[in-house]
């Protein structure tokens, strides 16, 4: 089995905040902070209103809350009841007796240092209403964010170039670096069980995705009688996920904000007035103003601008590429950079500090020729308006 990964970026640097490493690499842990409460399960799934969650897949994962409706409450929900690990909040996918696969991805704190040995913990509860039980759910680490748009099992699509122009795709399972035993089924329908491991990081991993990742053949599916068989098959809650370094020294300081390379720009040590900044990894849906859940470290790095600078005000700024027409960019450019303002103030921002402006196709900084240039000029910048 193949595991073929490249590294994945983004910048928004401010050398003023450092902090300890956190014991936790793990944003929102315990899927306690969302945007609002779940109120419907969807066939799209619901991870957007969780803050640093998302699904990797067409595979729509669920959000369950006390504060959710009927359908998506907590103990009860449409799917099972179950209380929380901890909290009130806790996820739930598809592991599934048939080949039908949903998964739970993540960016980590910090990316995973070579040659250190990491804990990796987290637990599930099956569904009573399931068809089925599988043992073998884990956590793999990735340094590329993946994306697909299947609903089965998630691959190792690796492209083999063969010369002459001729290419291929290969596809192979992914190892996860941390999976539950096969011959532990996963059956607690009543209370929460454990998954965890250790293992050797590679270095680089930036990315957790959690989930079955082995066919239903290589899962070790078991048929239960105290199950209702309301589901088409296993169905999992998940909570409390915990990425734990053993040997780093947690007295080692970490800038939050400094994951940049070489190839993007950097925000600096000084704002000044008048300063323009481009905010690398800020994602939306397609021809919508809806953020995703993959912009949420970005997003975590503006906060910690503006909370280490209470005094300072900016601008959003959003832009297009050259598609479409000038006035419906000019409108996309401005809710998106809305967007990321009602986010801001969605966690605490005065609203006095934030304006947002959209400048359409108007100011590309790329060529619109090719698709690496257009995605250069779909971007959202801020502009400091005052210190």
């Amino acid at each position: 089995m193949l595991l073929s990964v490249a590294l994945c970026c983004f910048a928004a640097v401010n050398a003023q905040t450092r902090t300890k490493l956190t014991p936790n690499l793990v944003y929102n842990p315990s899927f306690e902070e969302y945007r609002e409460c779940p109120r419907k399960i969807d066939a799209l799934g619901t991870l957007t209103i969780v803050d640093a969650w998302y699904q990797p897949t067409a595979g729509s994962a669920d959000y369950y809350n006390v504060c959710g409706s009927r359908d998506c409450g907590v103990p009860k929900n449409k799917l099972g009841i179950q209380d929380a690990h901890s909290g009130s909040g806790f996820c739930g996918i598809y592991c599934s007796k048939t080949d039908y696969r949903e998964y739970l991805q993540t960016q980590l704190v910090e990316p995973l240092r070579a040659g250190e040995m990491y804990r990796v913990s987290f637990y599930v509860s099956l569904s009573e209403y399931s068809a089925g039980a599988v043992a073998t759910i884990g956590a793999l680490f990735t340094e590329d964010r993946i994306s697909d748009t299947v609903r089965s099992v998630m691959m190792n699509k690796e492209i083999r170039h063969l010369g002459q122009g001729i290419s291929q795709t290969v596809s192979s399972y992914f190892e996860p670096q941390v999976v539950n035993d096969y011959e532990r089924v996963l059956t607690d329908t009543k209370g929460w069980m454990q998954i965890s491991g250790v293992f050797t990081a590679k270095g680089g991993e930036r990315f957790m995705t959690i989930g079955n990742f082995y066919p239903a053949s290589q899962s070790n599916v078991i048929d239960l009688d105290s199950l209702t068989y309301l589901l088409p098959g296993a169905y999992y809650y998940i909570d409390d996920v915990s990425v734990v370094c053993l040997g780093c020294n947690e007295m080692k300081s970490v800038d939050t904000m400094a994951v940049a390379d070489e190839h993007t720009p950097s925000i600096t040590d000084t704002f000044a007035v008048g300063a323009t900044f481009i905010l690398q990894n800020i994602f939306f849906d397609y021809d919508k103003a809806t953020l995703l859940q993959q912009s949420y470290n970005e997003l975590q790095h503006l906060l910690a601008i503006l909370k280490s600078h209470p005094n300072m005000k900016i601008e959003v700024r959003g832009h297009t590429d050259g598609h479409g027409s000038i006035d419906y960019n000019q409108r996309l450019s401005e809710n998106r950079a809305k967007a990321v303002v009602d986010y801001l103030v969605s966690k605490g921002i005065d609203t006095k500090r934030l304006q947002f402006k959209g400048f359409g196709k108007s100011m590309p900084i790329d060529t619109n020729a090719t698709e690496e240039g257009r995605a250069h000029n779909r971007r959202v910048e801020f502009k400091v308006l005052s210190l």
